[in-house]
């Protein structure tokens, strides 16, 4: 037994796969263990599938007939702002900075192995619900709202505001810009944003987190080039600068 959490049982899962095969086992696995799940094998309509359904998460394959994951996700994001599961060919590295760049929260190379799968879902699911504390720890309570001059962000609405104008973030972008926020002044290396982020150890080579902060960047107001509020310190990782 898997340890099936009775409290996920009403997360709805869309998995775009058009392997039918593939995609009904994977679906058996997840229903036995809680989630409940429905497929969609070609990509012509898994935007308004997304759209109309507004599942929890949605995995989406790469590789579709009628239309690519990657369109996919570039064309849902205005009207679905839930977590993206991206299924990718494991090699190559083009395709998961693609699907990030496109929108999507996640990858996982294929073949996928359903208990992976199962555990990135949750986990996933998890941050939603639950913002990712803090990497350091409070000794009161933790805010559930920050503000650095024209940039408010709030935990609790899941939100950012720039100017009193709300940001597009993904889920997956609100989780890093918060834990980043909440830890203002302090430099983050890339293995604590990995880790709080997704829960697995970071292996020295994924650019998830590199690509996610390039594309926040420019949506709360900092230059790309030169950034004033969220910094690169070489060869330690990221500080989110309280007064920029």
């Amino acid at each position: 037994m898997d340890g099936v959490e009775q409290t996920n049982e009403s997360w709805r899962i869309l998995i775009v796969e058009d392997d039918e095969r593939l995609a009904d086992l994977t679906r058996e696995y997840l229903e036995s263990n809680g989630l409940t799940v429905s497929l969609e094998t070609h990509g012509g309509a898994a935007v308004e599938r997304i759209r109309n359904e507004q599942p929890d998460l949605v995995v989406l394959d790469l590789m579709l007939p009628g239309e690519d994951g990657l369109s996919i996700c570039r064309r849902v994001r205005p009207y679905y702002s839930g977590p993206i599961i991206m299924l990718t060919a494991r090699t190559d590295d083009l395709d998961q900075v693609l699907g990030l760049e496109m929108g999507a929260d996640d990858y996982i190379g294929k073949p996928v192995q359903p208990r992976v799968l199962l555990a990135r879902i949750r986990a996933m699911l998890r941050r939603v619900e639950n913002t990712p504390m803090a990497a350091e720890e409070n000794s009161g309570e933790e805010p559930v709202r920050l503000q650095f001059n024209d940039l408010v962000v709030d935990r609790s609405m899941r939100e950012a505001w720039l100017n009193e104008q709300s940001i597009d973030l993904t889920s997956a972008e609100f989780d890093l810009l918060w834990l980043l926020a909440s830890n203002a002044g302090r430099v983050l290396s890339r293995e604590e944003i990995f880790t709080a982020l997704r829960g697995i150890e970071y292996d020295g080579q994924d650019r998830s987190i590199d690509v996610r902060v390039s594309r926040i960047r420019p949506k709360i107001g900092d230059d790309p080039i030169h950034p004033r509020r969220i910094k690169t310190v070489r060869s330690k990782g990221y500080l989110f600068v309280k007064e920029a």
